[in-house]
């Protein structure tokens, strides 16, 4: 048995999908058309818009989740970097995988409070706190220092307008045979326009028709 299919994993997982499902966020519906562009091309609103949206959830689908499962454990990966931990469900999977891999750690990152206090509680419960660092705040900063000298895997899943930021923030540290998931990607078509053209050093595709797959090549 691995702790994907596990309890507490399983509960926990079904709960917070059926959570997921069944949530609205009244401020989503009040945004304006520019708002909401904005969302996805402001690299300099994202802060106050997202704010607005704390209880919002922004989680993988199940799927995408078990590919991140997937990928750690075939990799044998060890240290991750996660950019947007929301309330913590992509975070789960990645930890449930490193748990079965042995150990490693997680740096995740997420500036809304009450999201980090939920997906802690959500880590503690499935019993893989051990294995996540969270840090609080804007990730354009968090994530700019202190990483590991060696990155095995790079989760994009915040604020889009940042993806390709964040991935120059972390592309240094990412090993060969690193791989880059980037969640929705057809919203971000700066951080697509950058991956793509760096064919001497990323191969990188669609999958699944909203993720971008990466490998660090050199």
């Amino acid at each position: 048995m691995n702790t994907l299919s596990s309890a507490p994993f399983c509960s926990l997982l079904d709960r917070l999908f059926a959570e997921a499902d069944a949530a609205t966020s009244p401020a989503i519906r009040a945004f304006t058309s520019e708002e909401r562009a904005a969302l996805t091309t402001s690299k300099t609103q994202y802060l106050d818009l997202y704010a607005q949206l704390k209880d919002l959830w922004l989680p993988v689908s199940r799927e995408t989740g078990e590919l991140l499962y997937m990928l750690v454990r075939a990799t044998g990966a060890r240290t991750i970097v996660e950019f947007g931990t929301s309330f913590g469900i992509s975070t789960l999977f990645i930890a449930a995988a490193l748990r079965d891999n042995g150990g490693g750690r997680v740096i995740s990152s997420e500036f809304e409070m009450s999201k980090i206090e939920r997906a802690q509680q959500n880590l503690e419960d499935a019993g893989l706190a051990d294995l996540v660092e969270i840090r609080a705040g804007d990730a354009m900063e968090t994530l700019r220092q202190d990483l590991p000298e060696s990155i095995d895997l790079l989760l994009l899943d915040g604020a889009k307008a940042l993806y390709a930021d964040i991935f120059e923030l972390v592309a240094p540290k990412l090993r060969t045979g690193a791989l880059v998931l980037a969640d929705d990607a057809e919203m971000c078509p700066e951080y697509l326009s950058l991956i793509r053209t760096t064919k001497d050093r990323y191969l990188s595709l669609p999958f699944a028709g909203d993720i971008e797959l990466s490998v660090k090549l050199g």
